[in-house]
């Protein structure tokens, strides 16, 4: 199974296949997760772009969404066929536009319906199928009742949660609001991994340094970050050496930009926007001299007609 030490967070609009290659400079061996794809997408919509991404992303897991364990079944059977290395279902996220699908957080009411789909899945393919979930949803958030939802889905065969330490609150808050207003409760993931040790349990959930990862991986399997890698990808340099014992890298900011400009050309030579890359690599210089100047200059250049790559030069001249 793909080593989970280290793993970047599904996050909907924001890891595209753009934004992994990108992360990637960083680190060769952290875990990266696709966007959030509706199995009824795959089945109904075009697939082949759907699940397009590059080759340098690996190791790369496929998120999917939705709630048909036959339908969920195919989809992770297509995910494999594309050459993903894990296929994980999507059972946190307390969007209204997922709970309209009943799909999402909202399934953690109904631990047998997320076994069935597991089980699918699981029937399907050969590469590893997780769940990533909340501890709780709404007046659903015991101890007992999430210890009730994983030993359920457990016995259908999966052996890996990725578990967000915040319960979701599926009417009254937005997304975001979810992501950061219900407190944050690592003791009950822990207590999860006493209660199911020969289960692989990953954690997630307001982690923004690589000590707070560290000392959090002491009681689980593997640590999960989200928002801070995509705001602050720098972050991702010392990955490598300190969760997959490496030797440490002597690379600057502006060395990860220029490795991936090779990219980026090849992208526009594809017909990609320029700002369809540019928008990843914002945070990059956060924090550091020039850097705001560096963020107005792509923000107000890449979605010109024609940009191309002269704009990251210009932007690289305020930082370097």
């Amino acid at each position: 199974m793909t080593d989970h030490s280290f793993c970047v967070a599904p996050m909907m609009d924001w890891t595209d296949r753009h934004d992994r290659v990108f992360l990637r400079q960083f680190s060769k061996h952290a875990l990266l997760y696709t966007e959030m794809v509706t199995a009824a997408a795959l089945k109904h919509g075009d697939a082949s772009y759907l699940l397009q991404y590059n080759a340098e992303e690996h190791p790369v897991a496929l998120q999917l969404g939705g709630s048909d364990p036959a339908e969920l079944g195919a989809a992770a059977k297509m995910g494999e066929s594309a050459g993903f290395d894990e296929v994980n279902l999507n059972v946190g996220c307390p969007s209204d536009r997922v709970q309209s699908g009943a799909f999402g957080a909202c399934l953690m009411a109904d631990p047998p319906l997320v076994a069935r789909c597991v089980a699918s899945m699981k029937a399907a393919v050969s590469v590893p199928v997780t769940v990533k979930c909340r501890i709780g949803i709404d007046d659903r958030d015991s101890q007992a009742e999430l210890e009730d939802f994983v030993g359920i889905v457990a016995d259908a065969g999966c052996e890996l949660f990725v578990i967000h330490a915040r319960k979701a609150l599926l009417s009254g808050l937005s997304p975001k609001q979810n992501r950061e207003i219900p407190p944050l409760d690592y003791q009950r993931v822990f207590s999860i991994k006493q209660t199911f040790p020969q289960l692989r349990i990953i954690i997630n959930g307001g982690i923004t340094t690589l000590d707070a990862a560290s000392e959090l991986l002491k009681k689980t399997d593997g640590v999960m970050l989200g928002r801070e890698a995509y705001q602050n990808p720098y972050l991702l340099h010392e990955v490598d050496s300190r969760f997959f014992a490496l030797p440490a890298t002597t690379k600057t900011r502006v060395d990860y930009l220029l490795e991936y400009l090779p990219y980026i050309e090849n992208q526009l030579n594809a017909g990609v926007p320029l700002q369809h890359m540019t928008r990843h690599i914002l945070g990059l210089f956060k924090g550091q001299k020039g850097g705001k100047q560096y963020r107005r200059h792509l923000s107000e250049n890449s979605r010109l007609q024609g940009a191309g790559l002269s704009v990251l030069h210009a932007a690289i001249a305020y930082v370097n």
